[in-house]
């Protein structure tokens, strides 16, 4: 089992950056591939960006490609989300997502290819 907790959402007005954490309480982190993903009050929850178990591949959406970086820290059991030049349609609750990956390069980008999920973190962004 793994448990995944969010911090650092908060209000910030658009444009500003915002890096939001995952702090893992698994032994081995660096076996999972970790994900974030978002959901927006009256919408579905959507793929954000997604790092590979060694931090060596990354993927993001079309919507935040440039402005978030998504980054890892394996020997602290922590998976980062640097948002910068935010704005207001990136108000949702952001959660992290970890799986077990066989392979150190694969990235997964969908919600069901994960098995454990945080609790959330809201961020919200005010024009």
């Amino acid at each position: 089992q793994v448990q995944l907790v969010e911090s650092g959402g908060g209000l910030v007005q658009a444009g500003d950056s915002l890096r939001l954490s995952c702090a893992a309480s698994a032994g081995t982190f660096s076996i999972y591939a970790v994900g974030w993903f978002r959901q927006a009050p009256g919408k579905e929850r959507e793929f954000v960006a997604a790092i590979s178990r060694g931090g060596g591949n990354t993927a993001y959406a079309d919507s935040v490609k440039g402005r978030f970086t998504i980054s890892r820290n394996n020997a602290k059991t922590t998976v980062y989300l640097q948002m910068n030049s935010v704005k207001p349609e990136d108000t949702a609750v952001y959660y992290c997502a970890a799986v077990f990956s066989r392979f150190v390069a694969t990235v997964q980008r969908g919600l069901s290819e994960y098995s454990y999920w945080g609790q959330g973190t809201q961020v919200t962004v005010s024009s």
